[in-house]
């Protein structure tokens, strides 16, 4: 290896100390995309990270937003989330109550719908048409983003561009970019390089494209090279940061179905 490969090497690299260094410059008011598909992949070390420097104010969009003690859920219960861009939110009555009370303004957006906006913010797509919506409050306005506490709504959806191609409606959607990402992968090399674990790759690839600086979490790190290109699953083009957390970072299971012995 050449001194300017090995320099380039250096430049490279990626890793930073500790979750706290990692988000330490993520100011109030800032737009998240994060990670996760339930409590799967949730980057939780970087989320505690986040509620302990105390940031508040912050737009994030997510498949969900965890559950009242964990995941996303933490920095909602202690208030620092003032909008949600979801596609699921069944599982936080903190959540429901928040939303129906007018502290929490919330997008709701079809699963599929949100996946592609991130997708093409991280492409540097401005926008595009999709059939998902059409016909409902979706593509013509009116969903509640805010209620005013009383039972009314006080901000409403927009409605939105429907067009005819190939004698079918379809709605424009706008792609979603954000200030900063936060992931969690199985794998990660100082490059960035990272390798996700089965549903954990539903969303995460997605929301670190979106944002503009993506922050990741990572059980394990190995070094450049020991990563089977083929097996990455999202280029470190695309990541700024990695601290790696270790295998024993708390996972949560968010419904445990079970059946007794003797049960076909």
């Amino acid at each position: 290896m050449t001194s300017m490969t090995k320099d380039l090497g250096k430049g490279l690299d990626k890793v930073v100390a500790s979750a706290a260094e990692a988000v330490a410059d993520i100011p109030d008011g800032a737009s998240l995309a994060v990670g996760g598909f339930g409590l799967c992949g949730n980057p939780i070390a970087l989320i505690e990270a986040l509620l302990a420097q105390g940031t508040r104010d912050l737009s994030v969009v997510s498949n969900n937003c965890g559950v009242d003690d964990w995941g996303l859920g933490v920095l909602l219960g202690a208030g620092r989330i003032r909008r949600m861009t979801s596609s699921y939110v069944g599982e936080n009555k903190e959540f429901e109550r928040q939303f129906l009370s007018g502290e929490l303004e919330l997008e709701l957006t079809p699963q599929g719908t949100l996946a592609e906006k991130l997708r093409a913010g991280g492409a540097g797509i401005a926008a595009f048409f999709t059939r998902t919506g059409v016909g409902t409050q979706v593509a013509e306005g009116g969903l509640p983003q805010r209620y005013d506490g009383a039972g009314g709504i006080a901000v409403a959806s927009s409605p939105k561009e429907v067009r005819s191609f190939g004698g079918a409606e379809y709605v424009l959607e706008e792609a979603i970019s954000t200030d900063f990402a936060l992931v969690h992968a199985e794998k990660g090399d100082r490059h960035g390089n990272l390798v996700f674990n089965k549903s954990a790759r539903n969303f995460s690839p997605l929301a670190a494209m979106a944002g503009r600086l993506c922050i990741a979490q990572v059980e394990e790190l190995v070094e450049p090279g020991e990563l089977d290109p083929d097996q990455v699953h999202l280029p470190g083009v695309y990541v700024h940061r990695v601290v790696e957390v270790g295998r024993d970072v708390e996972k949560r299971i968010e419904r445990r179905t079970v059946r007794t012995n003797g049960e076909g």
